[in-house]
């Protein structure tokens, strides 16, 4: 800081204690806190904005806009707002790019960004914007704030926020990883795995016994398609395919465990009952067919041939934890009905029908079955009743 500028350093008095007496605050709520703060420390506040990039597939990042009249409010990033116009031409870009501060008194000619202009017809008189001293400098991080005062912000008001940026700094990167590790465990092993996981279960072995509704599906001629068609289409195919069951499985309250080639592996846990799992394991595979349905007729008026698959319903015990080698785990159920489902899924592909549900399974279930006939599943050493799902309406 420069010596002109230690003066500020009174109003910052004892804001590093104050700051750790509120660091079990969420990100909008510490970020309201501080800029309050700042205000009774006599920082002419009007708007800030904090900004933290994120790892996740549908959001590049979230951000903290507080006002003084409104306080904070939040919103999401869409991933690839790093190439639409208003971050390129945006403060934010040239933070991120230089990691120095970027400051314009909005007044006379000013570069063209629609953020100052958008202020200056507010009312606001000057902008600075800090980026935030990460550790993790490739991760965009930034502090904005705003002021009304006709003189605009002072140099000892300058000094003032940034240093107590930075002592913000590491409270938001914490809120920023921990965000990002949830993210990325959400992502790939699901949400329900994910807390586990990130609550401290990740001793190899570590397994639970629980009563689950188990959906095991498969995309059928996904081999013949990967070996005619431009890579393209072909990953464009299987995202298609994966979305109808992951949509389906998620809105009735089921997990995706894993993506397993062109099939995937389900489980809806019986927390309530096992009647419930079941209606809502079933529930998913009609919204699954109805999903494939819709998805075909796009690809008929594209000239493209329909998506086929093969799903196994079935419940039972299933072991859920962790499994793997000392150093690289997987999340998942194990066990006798985790084979059946599978053995299930792969008679209803050599029968031709889309969904196949199992005697355990149907006994359950209030919802009218067709039935499908006995027949021998590898490995189960008998003939087996099976059902299938009435035709859609």
């Amino acid at each position: 800081m420069a010596t002109q500028n230690r003066g500020a350093l009174g109003r910052l008095e004892g804001f590093a204690f104050w700051l750790a007496d509120h660091a079990q605050l969420a990100l909008l709520e510490l970020h309201a806190a501080f800029c309050d703060e700042l205000a009774a420390r006599r920082v002419p506040l009007w708007r800030s904005s904090l900004g933290l990039e994120l790892l996740h597939p549908e959001q590049s990042g979230v951000r903290s806009l507080w006002t003084q009249n409104e306080g904070a409010k939040k919103t999401l990033a869409p991933r690839g707002v790093e190439n639409l116009p208003d971050y390129l031409n945006s403060p934010v870009r040239v933070v991120d790019e230089t990691r120095r501060p970027f400051r314009q008194r909005l007044v006379g000619t000013m570069p063209k960004f629609a953020i100052l202009d958008e202020l200056k017809v507010s009312g606001a008189t000057d902008y600075v914007i800090f980026p935030l001293p990460f550790l993790d400098r490739t991760r965009s991080a930034y502090l904005s704030f705003a002021t009304k005062v006709a003189t605009g912000f002072g140099d000892d008001d300058i000094a003032v926020l940034e240093y107590a940026g930075k002592l913000l700094s590491p409270y938001t990167e914490r809120i920023a990883l921990r965000r990002m590790a949830i993210d990325l465990l959400d992502t790939y092993v699901g949400h329900h795995a994910g807390e586990r996981i990130f609550s401290g279960q990740i001793r190899r072995g570590a397994v639970d016994e629980i009563e689950a509704a188990i959906l095991m599906s498969d995309l059928r001629g996904f081999t013949l398609l990967s070996k005619e068609r431009e890579r393209g289409i072909v990953i464009d195919t299987l995202n298609a395919w994966f979305d109808s069951n992951a949509i389906a499985v998620e809105a009735h309250g089921g997990e995706v465990l894993k993506f397993m080639g062109d099939g995937l592996l389900a489980i809806f846990r019986a927390e309530t009952g096992v009647p419930d799992a079941v209606r809502r394991a079933y529930a998913a595979s009609v919204d699954v067919r109805t999903a494939v349905d819709a998805v075909n007729a796009e690809r008929a008026n594209a000239g493209e041939m329909p998506m086929e698959f093969a799903m196994g319903l079935h419940v039972g015990e299933v072991a859920y934890g962790n499994v793997g080698g000392h150093t690289r785990l997987d999340f998942t159920v194990l066990g006798p009905a985790v084979n059946y489902a599978s053995r299930l899924q792969n008679l209803a592909k050599r029968l031709g029908q889309p969904v196949l549900v199992s005697s355990a399974f149907a006994k359950e279930l209030s919802e009218p079955l067709v039935p499908a006939g006995a027949h021998a599943m590898r490995d189960i050493g008998r003939s087996e009743r099976v059902f299938a799902l009435p035709a859609a309406a």
